[in-house]
């Protein structure tokens, strides 16, 4: 996606005027963008999708959420809804118009309940705010975009990151959601009882649907214990085989493991270049394995696993931030050489060495040019293949990339949802039944069809 040309700009659906009184009314006429000062809201992250808005307007709390979203029914405008921006495959991005419904100024975060280990965050607030929410616990997902992630668009796209493997994604952190769904109607159920078997699950079926069923306005979220003195380790390997093995021994040699993730010499020389990291070992290596454990007898379980591999090891605050960098800044790598495909995928954890070995030809077969950079999650069989291309991005990258993965019994999203990036391929992971299942939930919240239309195709 591009910006329109200036003849298209002309074309531009805009407002209608009686409308852009109302919402001014609603939420105030500071809060209502028509000008310039949409432009930070209709391009991702990677600066690969853009689009433009009719209007980004940016309510304060629940009820404003509900005046607007009955006024752009009414009007059959359609709304793209919009958390922190850091999205990477389009998701958030208005392509022909739409409003945004940005989310950002829902940033109330109640008091911690200790007993039940329990928070209630408005949609705006960011991950980073909830992990320091209070002193003894902290949030269980951990993204590189925490501080500017929020918890709708978190939601929306059941964000997973690097402590999967021991809090899993987003959807095993809510408790309770509150949402209004597109004519204004609030859903609302934020007991945060644990066990609660009264009928449909429907703040986890918001989990990943990416602002295609209503607007989360609230969630009620578990914590979990803060990590006490972690040690975390990066050890070189020879090669993606290698890695994959001890990455399977440190799930069961290793006690309180809380993340095995992976990153390759390729992204590292990029990085190396470009920022002001440093070498983690005295030696290059082919690939590393990050590891991080918190229990008694992890720093001697490490030791053993290491054996007589080059290994750095983070102890102190410090280290640990130092040692983690190497991992969490690799999403910057591909965007050195050009603005970055981002193909998030995941195998079954038995084909995961054949993915993360061989997607690198499969991109270059075609388009020979492209620098293709991996890293990612090891154990639950999470690939982010980041491509610089060096030819048209036309779906072909796409197309040789998830076509692979469908051949291993895969998923074309493992973790950023399907977005405009992927939503041609979705039939690739999900049945006709399934996607005609889809459209029937999505009709049932939403059928005027006015939320982030194109995205999950009706």
């Amino acid at each position: 996606m591009v910006l329109p040309s200036a003849e298209e700009s002309l074309s531009r659906p805009s407002l209608p005027a009686g409308l852009r009184q109302d919402l001014v009314d609603v939420v105030g006429a500071e809060h209502v963008l028509t000008d310039s000062r949409t432009a930070g809201y209709v391009v991702d992250w990677t600066g690969r999708y853009r689009g433009f808005a009719s209007a980004v307007v940016r309510p304060r709390d629940t009820a404003e959420v509900c005046a607007v979203l009955a006024l752009c029914s009414a009007a059959a405008i359609p709304v793209v809804p919009q958390g922190g921006n850091t999205g990477l495959v389009g998701g958030g991005v208005p392509r022909a118009g739409e409003l945004v419904l940005s989310l950002g100024r829902l940033d109330s975060l109640g008091p911690v309940d200790r007993a039940a280990m329990q928070v209630t965050a408005g949609a705006g607030v960011t991950l980073a705010q909830l992990a320091d929410a209070h002193p003894d616990l902290d949030f269980g997902v951990a993204i590189t975009s925490r501080h500017s992630a929020t918890v709708g668009g978190t939601i929306a796209t059941n964000a997973g990151g690097v402590r999967v493997l021991r809090n899993g994604p987003m959807r095993a952190q809510i408790r309770g959601v509150e949402a209004v769904l597109s004519d204004g109607t609030v859903l609302s159920h934020l007991s945060g009882l644990t066990k609660d078997n009264t009928g449909y699950d429907y703040p986890s079926l918001l989990a990943g649907s990416e602002g295609t069923l209503a607007v989360v306005t609230k969630a009620r979220l578990r914590l979990v214990p803060r990590l006490r003195d972690p040690i975390v380790a990066v050890l070189g390997l020879p090669g993606l085989a290698e890695l994959h093995g001890l990455a399977i021994r440190a799930l069961q040699e290793v006690p309180g493991l809380v993340s095995a993730e992976f990153f390759t010499r390729t992204g590292l020389d990029i990085l190396l270049r470009n920022t002001d990291l440093t070498p983690p070992l005295d030696a290059p290596a082919e690939a590393y394995l990050l590891l991080e454990a918190s229990d008694a007898g992890a720093l001697e379980a490490l030791a053993e696993l290491a054996g007589n591999l080059p290994v750095a090891v983070g102890h102190g605050a410090a280290d640990r931030a130092r040692l983690w960098a190497y991992r969490e800044r690799h999403p910057e790598a591909a965007g050195f050489l050009a603005p970055p495909l981002k193909l998030d995928v995941s195998v079954p954890a038995g084909r995961w060495v054949e993915l993360a070995t061989s997607v690198g030809d499969v991109v270059t077969a075609v388009d020979p040019g492209a620098r293709v950079i991996t890293f990612g999650h090891v154990a639950d069989g999470n690939v982010h293949v980041n491509i610089a291309p060096a030819a048209e991005v036309d779906g072909r990258h796409q197309d040789a990339v998830f076509s692979y993965v469908a051949s291993l019994g895969g998923s074309i999203s493992a973790e950023h949802g399907i977005g405009a990036l992927k939503a041609d391929w979705l039939p690739l992971s999900r049945t006709a039944a399934e996607r005609e299942i889809f459209a029937r939930v999505r009709a049932a919240f939403d059928p005027a069809g006015i939320l982030n239309p194109g995205i999950l195709p009706r």
